[in-house]
């Protein structure tokens, strides 16, 4: 009803630590706008049980035909996305899409999560 902006906020409100949220650009396809909430969705639930974290940061940037998606936490970091079953699920799904999906965790430095999906990537 408001998009995915007002989903995220929503989503947001429901974690049990603080999330800043930054949503810019230009209207997403639906398929792509429903993607990204997944993305969304599953990295903040996998911050609330694993990460220890203090804050987190979600920034969606749509902009010359694709989405930006970072997802950053201040928790203990050391995730190993390799054997994460929710972590190779958002892979796959971001793949699917033809995008791509990066995890930065450094033990003790948090975890960074970035996806990048274009507007033409169709689901597979």
């Amino acid at each position: 009803e408001h998009g995915l902006e007002g989903a995220l906020a929503a989503l947001a409100k429901d974690l049990s630590l603080p999330v800043e949220l930054r949503v810019t650009g230009n209207q997403l396809p639906q398929q792509v706008a429903v993607a990204t909430y997944f993305v969304c969705a599953e990295a903040l639930t996998n911050v609330a049980k694993h990460a220890a974290a203090a804050h987190v940061a979600v920034t969606v940037t749509a902009s010359e035909g694709r989405v930006k998606v970072e997802i950053a936490d201040d928790g203990v970091g050391g995730t190993d996305p390799v054997h994460g079953s929710g972590l190779r699920g958002l892979g796959d799904r971001v793949e699917t899409f033809g995008g791509r999906l990066e995890v930065e965790s450094v033990p003790g430095h948090g975890t960074r999560l970035a996806a990048e999906i274009p507007f033409g990537g169709e689901a597979r």
